[in-house]
């Protein structure tokens, strides 16, 4: 299920080409506390963090924070009337292939506000059209992403197991008394740090460039290590990896040997190597070998500081959970009013849902006589990857009756 959120990381790249249409005054965006140090609890869906934001003194709405993110992206076009936007330009932004260009307006300054956190000349990007569907994703509305701009203004501390943020200046944030202290670049406004990483128990370790990347949820991408390593791990399975602005991002799952962050080993890492053929390497802007997500980073609790170039790590309490992957084979996502309605999306061949003959378009309408409006996507997700070989009490609107299956799940990496 981690996968679908991969989809805005390619939105990201075409993003990069809206800051030429932006005046240079913009540099110079920033948010300002209110008081030296500034805590607030955030929700934490689906290895995503979601925080509520008021514009133009209008809202609250559902935002994430992701480091991954350049520019202030406004992902639902419902926004444009409700905030009453009128100063905006229509850009027309090329994507990833033939005739899969989008639009996006680009606004005139907003204010853009936390409790006890202020900007008040921030740009941003508003899609068009939403075509990347994070509301259903997530379960929850989602109205866009908040990232350089928030995470350059202040040092951010992060702590996964309280679901609290706490910004500060780099000055008086209070570090942790034990942990490991990174260095960081800050290259076209996203953060890059360098690890370690061997595929396999025969292959030496090599250090690697990865952007450090808060809205995405995976463990672990490696971008370029296929051929370089001389292919995959033993075990692997071909997968849809999200999708991009032409379509599917394919690619394969593994498990690597390890991974070293700081004095950090983190082993038996669940990895995702997109196949590059669906993916051009070219609009990448910044040459690296992948992408460090959330399954990885919230093993720690982090401070982020931009002005400084340096990550702060301190392992919590779940630092040595295993990973573990979905063991149904469906991807799922929320409909209908109040997102309460959940629809398989796609199941993957060989999977447990395919071998009872689930399929896309299915409804889950209860899981072990449960209604799935009762439990939330979340919870949904932790029933999927809880045990190897359990069977699940499936009850299925299929063809167009009611029907119950018995799934068992099968762990697959």
């Amino acid at each position: 299920m981690l996968r679908l959120f991969t989809i805005i990381k390619y939105i990201n790249i075409c993003m990069l080409l809206l800051w030429l249409f932006l005046p240079q005054a913009n540099a110079q965006q920033y948010f300002r506390l209110e008081q030296k140090r500034v805590t607030m609890h955030f929700n934490f869906i689906r290895n995503m963090i979601v925080v509520p934001l008021t514009i133009n003194d209008k809202g609250p709405y559902n935002f994430i924070l992701d480091t991954g993110v350049d520019l202030m992206i406004i992902t639902d076009p419902a926004l444009v009337d409700s905030l009453n936007i009128t100063n905006k330009r229509l850009i027309r932004v090329t994507g990833m292939g033939e005739g899969n260009d989008f639009e996006a307006y680009l606004t005139s300054a907003l204010k853009v506000s936390m409790p006890n956190v202020i900007g008040e000349h921030i740009s941003a990007a508003i899609l068009k059209k939403d075509e990347f569907g994070l509301s259903n994703y997530a379960g929850i509305n989602i109205h866009g992403l908040l990232g350089y701009e928030f995470f350059s203004s202040f040092s951010v501390r992060v702590n996964f197991m309280d679901s609290t943020i706490t910004m500060a200046s780099p000055r008086d944030m209070r570090l942790f008394k034990r942990g490991d202290k990174i260095q960081m670049s800050i290259e076209d406004h996203k953060p890059y740090i360098t690890s370690r990483i061997s595929i396999s128990g025969k292959t030496p370790e090599k250090e690697n460039k990865l952007i450090l990347d808060l809205g995405a949820g995976h463990p672990l991408s490696l971008e370029n290590l296929i051929g370089e390593n001389k292919g995959l791990p033993e075990k692997f399975i071909a997968s849809n990896l999200g999708i991009s602005l032409t379509g599917p991002i394919n690619g394969f799952l593994s498990r690597i040997d390890q991974i070293e962050i700081g004095k950090y080993r983190i082993t038996n890492v669940i990895t995702s190597f997109p196949d590059y053929d669906t993916v051009k390497k070219n609009l990448i802007a910044v040459k690296r070998n992948g992408n460090l997500g959330m399954e990885i980073l919230k093993k720690f609790n982090l401070i982020i500081d931009y002005q400084n170039g340096i990550l702060y790590l301190k392992p919590n309490l779940s630092f040595k959970d295993q990973f573990e992957h979905d063991m149904s084979g469906m991807e799922y996502f929320a409909d209908g009013p109040g997102l309460t309605h959940i629809i398989i999306n796609n199941v993957e061949r060989g999977s447990a849902a395919a071998e009872i003959g689930l399929k896309k378009g299915d409804e889950l309408v209860k899981i072990n006589f449960v209604p799935v409006e009762r439990m939330g996507i979340e919870q949904i997700d932790h029933v999927f990857r809880s045990r190897e070989n359990r069977s699940v009490l499936l009850e299925v609107f299929h063809d167009n009756i009611y029907e119950k299956f018995i799934l068992t799940l099968k762990r697959r990496i």
